[in-house]
This record gives structure tokens, sequence and C-alpha cells, in this order.
């Protein structure tokens, strides 16, 4: 791999502690339902398609939200092991991450009110590739771990602000 990322993490580094007013990002994607229960979703320049499996009332034409969370968890560390790695120096020819996640169903379908509707309990397995001593590769796993976005996410409660907006336009028409 040509491109390092050790000159990318130091430098943006430097640039908050210089600047710390630089330090919030702001991310966003817009969803609109289609027919059914598929979802095109817009993040950037990029279209995501999310779908439920025939089972659960969809065409399967995509992913569907819970497996998404799941992806996001293994890039985020898959991405968090190479910043962190090349910062430290620490060897690192690869990386993967094996996801699996468990969701009892009667929380989303209202079956038991105690049920949560999300993921009862999500197991992933990192598989490294490198030739760092088991001691480096337990820090690294240690930093990544404090460090990863998505992780935190899942681990730490997020305020989210949602809010019903009523187009008039599209339900006098309807």
């Amino acid at each position: 791999m040509a491109f390092k990322f050790k000159e990318v993490f130091s430098g943006t580094q430097a640039a908050l502690r210089a600047d710390p007013a630089q330090a919030l990002a702001a991310f966003r994607a817009q969803s609109r339902l289609g027919d059914g229960v598929d979802s095109a979703v817009a993040i950037r320049q990029f279209s995501v398609h999310v779908d439920e499996p025939a089972g659960l009332g969809g065409q399967d034409k995509g992913p569907n939200p819970v497996e998404y969370i799941l992806a996001a968890l293994g890039s985020c560390q898959e991405i968090t092991y190479r910043l962190y790695a090349d910062a430290l120096g620490i060897p690192l020819n690869g990386v993967s991450v094996r996801l699996s996640g468990t969701i009892d169903l009667r929380g989303l379908f209202d079956v038991e009110g105690h049920v949560r509707p999300g993921y009862q309990i999500i197991e992933a397995e990192v598989i490294l590739d490198s030739p760092a001593p088991e001691g480096e590769l337990a820090r690294l796993k240690e930093i990544v771990d404090r460090r990863c976005p998505v992780l935190d996410i899942l681990q730490n409660p997020t305020p989210v602000q949602l809010s019903l907006r009523v187009d008039p336009l599209r339900s006098a028409a309807e």
C-alpha cells in the first residue's frame, strides 16, 4: 500500500490542536421510502439502497438497516486500525472484521413490551495480518476500541432528536 496515513493523522492532530473550532464534522444523509419497505438513501454523492428480506416484508433488494449497522462497525474498526497502526508505526498488512448480531423480533413487532427492538448483542472478530508482537497488537486493539467512532456510538447513549413535519402539499394531493 503506497499511501500511509501517518502524515494525515499527525497533520490532522496538529491542525485540531491549533484550532479546536475545526474539530466538529457534520455528516448528513437523506432517505426516502420507496415501494414497500425499501428506501433510497443519499449520502454525499452516493446512493445506498436499503430493503428488508422477504421474510420481513421486503423484496431483498439490499441490506436492511441493522445490517448496515454491522457494516458500519466493521468498516470503522478497519479504518481505525489502519489509522492508528500507521500513526504508531505498527506494521499492518491487512485487517478484516466478521460480525453478527441478534435481534429479538418481538421488540420490533410489539409482541413483548419489555423486549428491545434493537440488537440484543453484536459479536465481532477482528482478524489482523501483522508481523507485530502480540503485545503491540493488544495495545493497538485497546486504542482502536477507545477511538472507533461507530463503536462509541453503539456503546454509549447518543442524543437523537427526531422531529415530525407533515408536507401540506403532499397530504393535500393524497
